[in-house]
């Protein structure tokens, strides 16, 4: 069922463009996939002329939400889930991550668009396993 009051093809659109746009640029000028595990774990463990181009990035990330509402009004969040629930899911997509080698935008994002078997296999197992957890929590448990 569509909430049609919430349905939002324009921005969901330019949001698309905006972050394909941002992956292409990544690779293209550094040669670099924009997995944000990827980036973020090269932070953790830096190697030397890598640092500048990954804080720039995760820095772009955290200032954009506060940019956004300079020009725009801030939706209010709704979390229908309690902090354990949302620690657990935390916990349990770094797993994933980590095990996946790569992260949603590391593969389905940029691994997709250089056609890479492994990143439609594993963004296909994203996308069930979704399904599956939404089948469960909304239907069996």
């Amino acid at each position: 069922m569509i909430d049609w009051t919430h349905f939002t093809p324009w921005s969901s659109l330019a949001g698309g463009i905006m972050i394909g746009t941002a992956a292409a640029m990544l690779v293209l000028v550094n040669g670099r996939i924009a997995g944000i595990a990827g980036i973020i774990g090269g932070l953790l463990r830096p190697a030397t002329g890598d640092m500048a181009w990954r804080l720039a990035f995760i820095i772009g990330l955290l200032v954009a939400p506060p940019a956004y509402l300079i020009v725009a009004e801030p939706m209010p969040p709704t979390i229908a889930a309690s902090y354990p629930m949302m620690i657990a899911a935390g916990l349990l997509v770094g797993a994933g991550t980590r095990y996946g080698s790569g992260c949603t935008s590391g593969h389905g994002v940029c691994g997709l668009s250089r056609m890479s078997p492994r990143s439609l296999m594993a963004t296909l197992m994203f996308m069930a396993a979704g399904f599956a957890t939404v089948f469960i929590v909304r239907h069996l448990v």
